[in-house]
């Protein structure tokens, strides 16, 4: 899986005139799965993100998770992360993975997430969604499991 995690101040996704998920602070996590992937990848990636020390202490040094600090944790699906630019001009997104599995991995990661972590949202699979954030730091961070 792909994921490109930013710290913020707060966090949304509208679908058209609807807001399907807001936090304060915490985690935006855009999230794309790959062929290969699974469901046990789907969990090794949330565990890492849960307890990724990313946020500050009281020393102002970056000693802190998301759990620690209770933050929210915004999940969007976004296949265009495996975008492969490397011919022509025009990304092809043959690597991402096929919707069906795309999907059902990313319902697994959300139901996942709210089973581990109190504050949850989401935006809507396949949507065509606008999301608006104030990155914190700014602070971003690309994965891949």
């Amino acid at each position: 899986m792909i994921a490109l995690l930013q710290r913020v101040k707060e966090a949304r996704v509208d679908v058209g005139d609807r807001c399907t998920g807001r936090i304060g602070p915490g985690l935006l996590l855009l999230v794309c799965a790959e062929p290969q992937d699974n469901e046990a990848v789907a969990d090794k990636l949330l565990q890492k993100i849960l307890k990724l020390r990313i946020f500050s202490d009281e020393a102002g040094k970056m000693n802190r998770s998301l759990q620690d600090v209770g933050g929210g944790l915004l999940v969007v699906s976004q296949f265009t992360l495996a975008a492969d630019t490397s011919g022509g001009n025009r990304p092809s997104f043959t690597g991402a993975a096929p919707a069906e599995l795309g999907r059902r991995l990313y319902e697994h990661l959300v139901r996942s997430a709210r089973a581990q972590h109190p504050v949850v949202h989401t935006g809507e699979f396949g949507a065509d969604m606008q999301v608006s954030l104030v990155n914190d730091g700014p602070v971003t961070i690309p994965m891949r499991m």
